[in-house]
């Protein structure tokens, strides 16, 4: 059952004492519908089956795990959604939250392919390669703040809640991991529009060593690129920085 697919980025928790904690943070959030992402050789799975009046579903792209998973699990089968969730569409027609040891090879995709269903996803309880779930998390000043962080943090509030070691899978990853908590939040940023601050911040951390002044000099008019707020670097930037300077831009 174990065969880990390099391909597929798997690493499948084996630690009891990580996977009680996964889910107590995750039972202290209101949900009725829940997807899992990944389940694997089924560690998280054994556990979320078991929470009352939910409606649970995974999604998993390996044919092996999905045979092991309904041998496993009485039921199962028909919850399971056979295709890599980048591919799938939206699970459930209500609100759900997402859980998951996220395939470390697509992770920041999916944290992308989630802000699509943000709308329909108030909480997410994911485990991450250790520096994508503190990029994720970061605040402005750190060196690990970046697009993803001010992509994420508009619409979520990030907490790191563990390091989790690689002694906690088989087989052990080479890296640290980290599980974060993503809680959406009640109001969003006022932006000149989504597209505007999209542009913007990945506009300015694409040369995030420069000056905010020569990273976005072509979305702004000369007289505008004089306010000392150009003299500071993208990664000293707060999304509320960035959301305010979408009103000046072209």
């Amino acid at each position: 059952m174990h065969t880990m697919k390099k391909s597929l980025g798997q690493h499948f928790l084996k630690d009891e004492a990580i996977v009680e904690k996964i889910v107590a943070f995750l039972c202290e959030e209101s949900f009725s519908n829940l997807l899992e992402v990944g389940p694997g050789g089924g560690a998280l799975t054994k556990k979320l089956i078991l929470i009352p009046g939910i409606d649970f579903k995974a999604v998993e792209l390996d044919a092996e795990k999905i045979e092991f998973l309904k041998k496993e699990f009485r039921g199962i089968g028909e919850k399971i959604i056979h295709k890599s969730f980048l591919d799938i569409d939206k699970p459930f027609n209500s609100a759900f939250a997402v859980i998951g040891n996220f395939p470390y090879n697509i992770s920041t995709q999916i944290l992308f392919k989630i802000l699509e269903w943000k709308d329909d996803v108030p909480v997410v309880i994911g485990m991450f390669q250790k520096e994508v779930a503190e990029r994720a998390a970061a605040r402005p000043g750190n060196k690990t703040y970046g697009v993803l962080s001010a992509l994420l943090q508009p619409y979520y509030a990030i907490e790191y809640l563990f390091d989790v070691p690689p002694s906690s899978f088989k087989p052990p990853p080479k890296v640290m991991s980290g599980v974060i908590r993503l809680k959406r939040k009640a109001e969003m940023l006022n932006v000149k529009t989504e597209k505007a601050y999209w542009l913007l911040v990945k506009t300015a951390f694409n040369q995030r060593r420069k000056t905010l002044r020569n990273a976005v000099r072509s979305l702004f008019q000369p007289e505008i690129l004089t306010d000392e707020i150009f003299n500071k670097r993208a990664e000293n930037l707060s999304i509320d920085d960035f959301a305010a300077l979408t009103f000046k831009m072209n």
